[in-house]
């Protein structure tokens, strides 16, 4: 994306990744901030740093007209314009992309917002994935999904756009809904292959999470050939393999209690098989 000029207005979560992901590309991204900063700068500074790393900071008061010249003149040479406000508040702004299509005619914009059929609705990354079915109260999640995706979506949906306008001549707008983002997250779950029981849910043994002498391992050997090498490595005998292939785990949870889960790792990893240790995050 060199040359790609991005001009981000989006702060918090998902539109600093984007942003970041756009950078990474290669794009000149230039993120502009309100004078209370970024959310993001206060809940996390290591994380906001990492994501604006290599982008421009320009801090500019959208609500005067003085800020409002200035961003003007910024997306007088941008290519993309990112922002994850709610459509009214923009229109308040003049930033309504009717209103910038009439002024910058070839600019291309994503909007993050909560939901595609319903933009003014509020809500965030917890309130999305409530919805979507993805949560295990009372914990809260460890990643936000709807947030992280959502910006994955978002340079889909850029370089889609800019694609647009480079074969069009004309800007397009392209809206990325974070609710719709991790409804389509959770549609394994809602089709029955993941959750509690479901082929990817625990029902396979050879596809879980097992206790070892120390800490627990995940092991993956869905495939047929990764079972059999599992088998063999381990020594069960042709009673046990039966068992463990009709979905009684009884024998390798017995067998992975034999090491650590460190050591699992390292063994796995001499023989070719989909064995991790299940780390904490940290």
């Amino acid at each position: 994306m060199a040359g790609v000029r991005v001009v981000t207005l989006a702060p918090n979560l998902p539109g600093p990744v984007a942003a970041a992901r756009l950078a990474a590309l290669g794009a000149d991204v230039v993120k502009v901030e309100p004078p209370s900063g970024d959310l993001l700068a206060m809940a996390c500074p290591p994380y906001y740093a990492a994501l604006a790393e290599g982008q421009r900071v320009r801090v500019i008061d959208l609500k005067g007209a003085a800020g409002r010249t200035e961003l003007e003149e910024l997306l007088r040479d941008a290519d993309l314009l990112l922002t994850s406000s709610r459509p009214a508040a923009l229109a308040k702004l003049g930033l309504g992309f009717a209103d910038l299509a009439a002024r910058h005619p070839r600019l291309a914009q994503v909007a993050i917002v909560g939901e595609v059929a319903d933009p003014e609705h509020p809500g965030h990354d917890l309130t999305y994935q409530a919805a979507a079915g993805t949560l295990q109260p009372p914990a809260m999640p460890p990643v936000p999904w709807a947030d992280m995706a959502g910006a994955e979506r978002a340079v889909a949906e850029a370089l889609l756009a800019l694609a647009i306008v480079d074969r069009t001549g004309r800007g397009v707008l392209r809206t990325v809904g974070l609710g719709d983002v991790v409804a389509d997250l959770a549609a394994p779950l809602r089709h029955g292959l993941t959750g509690p029981g479901a082929p990817l849910g625990g029902a396979l043994p050879q596809y879980a999470i097992h206790a070892a002498a120390e800490g627990h391992v995940a092991v993956a050997a869905l495939e047929p050939h990764f079972l059999g090498r599992l088998i063999d490595e381990l020594g069960l005998g042709p009673d046990e393999a039966a068992a463990l292939a009709s979905g009684d785990g009884a024998a390798l949870a017995e067998a992975l209690r034999g090491r650590t889960a460190a050591q699992w790792a390292a063994w796995a990893a001499e023989r070719d098989l989909p064995i991790a240790e299940v780390r904490r995050p940290g």
